[in-house]
């Protein structure tokens, strides 16, 4: 139901190399802004970020490791710019995000225009894509991970009974020591949304912007949440599209996993019942949950080292991201129906894992934002309640992180979401998302009350604005970015038959 409301107006470390390449001869931008000057010169951006995006250009802003020491050690947090090619129509700066936390944002620019990211909103702003402080080029962390497969990644493993959650829960307690022994230049405890949100405004001041704007998916909702709360008064527009429900990845956030698969599962069996003939899942959507439980539970049976139950389901999970991968999905489920069950798989040698950079940090800024629990028995009771109330992924969802055995208790508290200043915060969700489903729009909706709109749209998959492709959703969102068009109320965009 909408609820009326008024409308309104609407990361220097020596690790960190030099940007490669000769200056463009575009001048630095310059601001000071609360007794902090910085200076911004734009350059070419380094060689994998310019192999993929020649058009961008890339600078680097220097801000406090510890912004409780403002004077002491600087790290450099690298940024990129799409600058607006129509001076007349130029509003000021978007600041991109692409989620994670552990994501890098320095080619979101380019990507967003790729998928059709609306010329009047290329026009209005230069698009500021970033490596957040801890990622790629920005003093990137590391917690030393091998591609040996014995750490998977940041979602929890499906723990098919408590032996499962005790053996997950020493090799958590193994991970957070492991991060612990990296973290030689101690960056580790400063990674966190409230510190990537100070950046933030550093980079907007650097860029001689008195506000900028923003536009950040999934976690990157979180840390633009974060950013809206901690200075809405050097915020313009603000748009949020799929969201944890908070300024932070918390249990209840990471638990909502399994709510948002089974509110999303049923789209993908639909879509395989109606293609039967081809796949072989099943004629009806019962019988392709069926499936599902089916080759779970044979795969849990499978060998160490070989594809397992907890993969399956994560790969599941994973396939409901977006409607366009279930081709694929479908694909490999019918592929295990036609074999017998997966034989062992030699182990992999070990090799520092493409993904250590984007799991140290995801596991830094969750861990740092907020204090888990500690007692394994938490999770063992957390683990058997959720694998009866979501049965596809539940068990996965609530099990035991390495945040339980951090090192490192949170500097400070997660930043709160703030219902006071402007109403500029446009909160963007889809129905149904298996990593951030609606609960997480409407709860954050509601904490920053006035200040923003809802707008709900029936579609399935993680990510709405230009990914999602919904006509209703992009007109809205484009004409706040552009025109300042905040809705009065709440809105609804029915699914758009075009884009499935």
């Amino acid at each position: 139901m909408n609820r009326q409301r008024r409308a309104g107006p609407v990361v220097a470390l020596a690790a960190v190399l030099g940007l490669a390449g000769a200056p463009t001869g575009m001048p630095a931008a310059s601001a000071q802004d609360g007794g902090h000057t910085a200076q911004v010169r734009w350059r070419a951006c380094p060689e994998d970020v310019a192999a993929d995006s020649p058009r961008l250009q890339c600078a680097t802003v220097p801000v406090p490791l510890d912004y409780g020491d403002p004077g002491g050690t600087q790290i450099e947090i690298m940024i990129s710019r799409l600058a607006s090619e129509n001076p007349a129509a130029r509003r000021g700066v978007l600041l991109l995000n692409p989620g994670g936390p552990g994501g890098s944002g320095l080619t979101q620019p380019v990507f967003l225009t790729s998928k059709g990211l609306p010329g009047s909103v290329r026009d209005s702003y230069d698009l500021i894509g970033m490596d957040t402080r801890g990622i790629g080029h920005s003093a990137p962390l590391s917690c030393g991970f091998t591609s040996d497969g014995r750490y998977q990644g940041n979602i929890p493993p499906y723990a098919v009974d408590d032996a499962a959650v005790t053996a997950q829960a020493a090799i958590a307690e193994q991970v957070a020591g492991q991060c612990a022994a990296n973290d030689r230049q101690g960056l580790l405890r400063h990674v966190s949304t409230a510190n990537m949100a100070r950046d933030l405004d550093r980079i907007r001041a650097a860029l001689g912007e008195k506000k900028a704007s923003y536009l950040g998916y999934s976690y990157g909702a979180s840390l633009g949440a974060a950013y809206a709360s901690m200075f809405p008064g050097t915020t313009d527009r603000i748009v949020l599209d799929s969201n944890y429900g908070d300024t932070h990845l918390d249990r209840d956030g990471l638990r909502r996993y399994g709510q948002g698969m089974e509110q999303t599962f049923p789209d993908f069996a639909r879509w395989a019942a109606e293609r039967h003939d081809t796949y072989g899942l099943g004629r009806t959507p019962e019988d392709v949950r069926t499936t599902y439980f089916t080759l779970a539970e044979r795969l849990d049976k499978t060998p160490a080292g070989a594809m397992n139950g907890g993969v399956f389901r994560l790969n599941t999970f994973v396939g409901l991201y977006n409607p366009g991968s279930y081709d694929r999905m479908a694909q490999a489920w019918q592929s295990l129906l036609g074999s017998g069950p997966p034989t062992d798989t030699p182990p992999t040698a070990a090799g520092p894992s493409p993904n250590d950079n984007m799991w140290s940090v995801f596991l830094a800024v969750t861990c740092n934002d907020v204090q888990w629990p500690e007692d394994v028995e938490t999770y063992r009771r957390a683990v058997a309640e959720d694998r009866e109330k979501y049965p596809l992924f539940g068990a996965a969802a609530a099990d035991i992180l390495p945040c339980a055995f951090w090192p490192h208790e949170p500097v400070e508290p997660p930043a709160e979401v703030v219902g006071r200043g402007p109403a500029n915060v446009l909160i963007v969700q889809n129905r149904r998302d298996p990593v951030t489903p609606l609960r997480g729009g409407e709860l954050l909706d509601e904490k920053f009350g006035e200040r923003s709109r809802l707008l709900r749209v029936d579609g399935s998959g993680h990510g709405v604005y230009v990914i999602g492709g919904n006509h209703c959703a992009a007109d809205v969102v484009t004409s706040y970015l552009v025109d300042a068009t905040m809705p009065e109320r709440d809105v609804d965009c029915a699914a758009d038959k075009t884009h499935g």
